[in-house]
């Protein structure tokens, strides 16, 4: 089985043929460091490389989409496209949706290290939560995977399989006549004449192309692939175009700015008193949600489970790690509501990008990240953990705020939940309008995480495939085609 279906092997797809490698440039708040932005060069994009975790956020993360002048996209609105999206395991009630066609489950025997959380949180005063997609997603929960649980026969091991969105979208979709989905095809440009985009300049199969387009055109190339290729057709910040030899056309200075991501520390590892066993699901299986003092009423800080290593080469070299080491676990925090705000910034005509999420820019980040570490290593001290873990690898114990810095510094990495590049609203800075459309340009629109105005605090992955759903709807809508859509449902 190809490692792209198989959901323990997706560490493996990361720096691979079927990943962009694209990287962050380097900053001093991270040590200098330059860090990989995995993103999907395969059909499915990134669901087909990425954890497959899937996970809306709190309801008033979307509130706060309205808030920034996205009219009309609140939790409301929003809940809808969520439930139509997937058909989840435990059935349809009022935050869930069943037959959609991304299949969504749990895993049905969670590792000894993701049970450890869910218990462990509880005796450090956090609840334990049946559904993090459901009223409140504060406290620890199983992992929601885009993934399906199978057996070859019956009482043997499960294994997980990756349920991308080529499988739930593309794949009930391939008998359409009017869908042609052409691989090996990299979109240069956006064609506009008189104001309006009539088509795209590609090069596929080792030959430069024009297509044209009968209705419009639906960019959906993801918070780094969308803005360069409006900015490579002229559309963005004046100056910076003409710095980069670009002729500009459409004037939008919001392209590329209010970049967002959410960073994680790529390094707090223990020892296991037992080797780890076999990995089973995605490598990981459990999530804590919390508030750090610098929160509002929404959880901030988060935490997953790693079945193995998991640390950056800085790390490893600094506490002496052996990634290959399989008695060793890491429970790793991150930021879900990250107050620094990035920047896409194009360089030259053939499409170098200078990309800087900002990392540890706002005080306010790197004091929760600070908080982060300190629950970690209170978890570890829990009998939960004590059971299963002999003792910290990295850090080695207890941190100063000054030591924590240094630390979360030298492991501050990505989560892979780039967003925000071309953001929906209504002010100049607004790059689409909330109906979707390119501001300026007459039959352009944007379905991808770009148009994301305010970062949930989760993965991005559900909120991404939600914002597509009601692009499909608003589009069809403007185009005049009335018509129920064909149903995808997930099929088995």
């Amino acid at each position: 089985m190809p490692a792209v279906q198989q959901a323990r092997e997706w560490t493996s797809l990361l720096g691979g043929e079927l990943d962009w490698n694209e990287t962050y440039s380097p900053s001093e708040r991270v040590d200098g460091r330059s860090i990989p932005i995995p993103r999907g060069r395969v059909v499915g994009g990134s669901s087909s490389i990425n954890a497959m975790l899937w996970y809306r956020g709190h309801p008033d993360d979307y509130d706060a989409w309205e808030a920034a002048g996205a009219t009309g996209w609140n939790h409301a609105a929003m809940l809808p496209f969520f439930k139509r999206s997937e058909d989840w395991m435990r059935g349809e009630n009022e935050h869930r949706g069943v037959g959609g066609p991304m299949r969504i489950e749990v895993s049905p025997a969670p590792h000894p290290v993701a049970e450890s959380l869910l218990t462990g949180a509880q005796e450090v005063g956090l609840p334990f939560i049946d559904d993090a997609n459901a009223q409140s997603n504060e406290g620890a929960c199983l992992a929601n995977f885009n993934a399906v649980n199978v057996t070859s026969k019956p009482g043997a091991v499960t294994r997980l399989e990756r349920w991308s969105a080529a499988r739930g979208y593309l794949r009930p979709a391939a008998r359409w006549s009017n869908l042609k989905v052409m691989t090996g095809t990299t979109v240069r440009q956006l064609i506009l004449e008189a104001g309006v985009c009539v088509g795209v300049r590609c090069r596929t199969g080792g030959e430069d192309r024009e297509l044209r387009a009968s209705q419009g055109i639906v960019l959906a190339s993801g918070a780094l692939g969308t803005p360069r290729l409006l900015m490579l057709s002229g559309l963005g910040p004046p100056q910076q175009l003409r710095e980069a030899g670009i002729v500009p056309k459409v004037d939008l200075p919001g392209v590329g700015a209010n970049f967002q991501d959410h960073p994680l520390l790529r390094g707090m590892n223990f020892r296991m008193r037992q080797p780890l066993g076999p990995v089973r699901d995605n490598g990981g299986g459990a999530m804590l949600n919390w508030r750090s003092s610098q929160a509002d009423h929404r959880p901030d800080l988060h935490v997953f489970v790693v079945q193995g290593v998991h640390a950056g080469p800085e790390v490893v070299r600094r506490y002496g790690i052996d990634p290959s080491d399989e008695s060793i676990c890491a429970i790793s925090p991150g930021l879900m509501r990250s107050r620094s705000i990035g920047k896409i910034k194009l360089l030259s005509a053939d499409g170098k990008m200078d990309i800087q999420p900002n990392y540890l820019e706002a005080p306010e980040d790197l004091s929760a990240l600070v908080e982060g570490i300190d629950m970690v290593l209170d978890l570890a001290q829990t009998r939960s953990y004590r059971r299963i873990l002999d003792g910290p690898l990295s850090p080695g114990g207890k941190l100063s705020r000054r030591e924590a810095e240094q630390f979360i510094r030298m492991s501050c990495d990505t989560f892979f939940h780039c967003c925000g590049s071309a953001a929906m609203g209504t002010d100049d800075r607004a790059v689409v309008t909330p109906d979707l459309q390119v501001r300026g340009v007459e039959n352009l629109w944007v379905a991808d995480a770009s148009v994301i105005p305010v970062i949930p605090t989760s993965n991005i992955q559900a909120p991404v495939i939600a914002v597509a759903e009601r692009a499909a709807e608003l589009i069809r809508g403007r185009l005049g085609n009335t018509a129920d859509r064909p149903s995808l449902g997930s099929s088995l």
